[in-house]
């Protein structure tokens, strides 16, 4: 079976985490996916009372007592009390992303709560080892949503080369057993999935976005500031962009930024309509690479099944035909 230092660390069967996208990856995506043996991420969004998310670990509590934690945007100003919440909660573990790990790993300490560093750039993985992460979620720019601009092959390699004795998880368009075999074979313990869990029964957003991972192919997604930029969004500099599949408002003012901030007012009312429609070719829909992958909208425990059974069977199987063995 499958298995590697991921699983001990946090007491699960497969060395698989869903990424916590913000709200979107609710209750009900977080218990399935722990329910079935990975690990189980609730997204926490820049809301700055804990009552939703309070709301959400009480839902994950009642429905399994298997381990499973919250990632945080950590870059939004004032969610100190919301990651405190999750702490007093003593979910297993928390994710931050897009700042400095460093004050956030001091906060959990003698919490018990274990904590996550999810980086970008060289930069920030010295920091997360410095700071003493218990894992290191190395993503490259095929992730959906907000990214950098490193691809995750090498990154993902170069971050285990200077981590240590702290585990690495890859992410970024990695969709199926392939690429998660992959990543285990670039020194990584586990895979970090996104965009397949958005195309699951459990995902928490809209039947339209899932409506367009499985429609989209992997050349169908764009790496842009256009949304962030006009909802002033609260990302670092060094994230990139947005990874969103394309449509009509990106093919539009994708490289014409500074024009289409003079009409910012007009346009940010236009996403919030184009979302409440759930019309694509002006909302943002978040999305990896991996997208050309996914052809169903499959329940989470499923999904988990098939990467792992798909990995396991390459593991065994391709070394043995590449060495002649």
């Amino acid at each position: 079976m499958l298995h590697t230092r991921i699983c001990d660390l946090l007491g699960i069967d497969f060395p698989i985490i869903n990424a916590p996208m913000s709200r979107t990856a609710n209750a009900e995506l977080a218990t399935a996916v722990s329910k079935a043996g990975a690990f189980g991420m609730i997204g926490s969004g820049l809301d700055l009372e804990p009552s939703w998310l309070l709301e959400q670990i009480q839902a994950v509590r009642e429905k399994t007592d298997k381990p499973f934690g919250v990632g945080f945007i950590s870059s939004g100003s004032g969610i100190e009390k919301v990651i405190e919440a999750a702490l007093d909660a003593k979910v297993a573990a928390v994710s931050h992303s897009f700042a400095d790990p460093t004050p956030f790993i001091r906060q959990a300490e003698g919490s018990g709560v274990k904590v996550f560093a999810q980086v970008q750039t060289m930069a920030n993985a010295r920091r997360a080892v410095e700071a003493g992460a218990d894992i290191i979620i190395a993503q490259g720019s095929e992730a959906g949503g907000h990214t950098s601009y490193l691809g995750t092959l090498p990154f993902v390699r170069a971050v285990v080369k200077i981590a240590g004795d702290i585990p690495v998880v890859a992410a970024g368009g990695i969709a199926d057993g392939h690429g998660l075999a992959a990543a285990l074979m670039l020194g990584a313990e586990g895979a970090w999935i996104g965009t397949r869990f958005v195309a699951s029964l459990e995902w928490g957003g809209m039947e339209w976005e899932k409506g367009q991972i499985i429609l989209a192919d992997v050349d169908d997604t764009i790496l842009t500031s256009v949304y962030d930029l006009v909802t002033d969004l609260p990302f670092p500099l060094d994230i990139v962009g947005d990874r969103v599949v394309a449509n009509s408002f990106t093919d539009t003012w994708h490289g014409r930024e500074t024009e289409m901030m003079a009409r910012q007012s007009e346009l940010r009312e236009d996403i919030a309509t184009a979302s409440a429609a759930g019309d694509a070719t002006t909302a943002p829909v978040r999305a990896g690479t991996a997208s050309g992958l996914i052809r169903s909208i499959e329940p989470a425990s499923y999904i988990i099944r098939e990467i792992v059974s798909q990995a396991e069977d390459i593991l065994r199987n391709r070394p043995q035909k590449l060495l002649g063995g």
